[in-house]
């Protein structure tokens, strides 16, 4: 089954820097726009950082800006988070999809599309 695969999530505290990691299992990235979400309790999902499939093109969510970057390599996705604060605790997944901009990547609420793959998620905490 083909899906992504995310690590990297940990307790950290605020002012710290995490990196998080996302390969495909299955198929490769080439031609997808990429993107980070994240999920906190109670709240829904939302698009924090997407990508361009040749890296052109960028998206962050407002809060985040100055923070996050988003990066990819060969075929894996990055998201440097630095300056963590408590409100970016959350479960962070990753996602990719083919023939779609970076604004509406970052922007799919759901019911999402049934082409996008998503990773399980990975836990960051961001508390002292």
């Amino acid at each position: 089954q083909l899906h992504l695969v995310e690590s990297g999530g940990d307790l950290v505290q605020p002012g710290g820097s995490l990196r998080l990691s996302c390969v495909p299992a299955g198929f490769s990235l080439d031609y997808y726009v990429v993107g980070w979400f994240r999920q906190a309790p109670g709240k829904e999902r939302e698009g924090v950082a997407c990508l361009s499939a040749n890296s052109q093109w960028s998206q962050y969510l407002d809060s985040v800006k100055g923070r996050f970057a988003i990066s990819r390599v060969n075929d894996a996705v990055y998201l440097q988070m630095n300056n963590l604060k408590p409100e970016d605790t959350a479960t962070y997944y990753c996602a990719a999809e083919t023939i779609i901009t970076v604004e509406n990547m970052c922007a799919q609420h759901p019911p999402y599309r049934d082409t996008t793959y998503w990773g399980q998620g990975t836990q960051v905490t961001v508390s002292s």
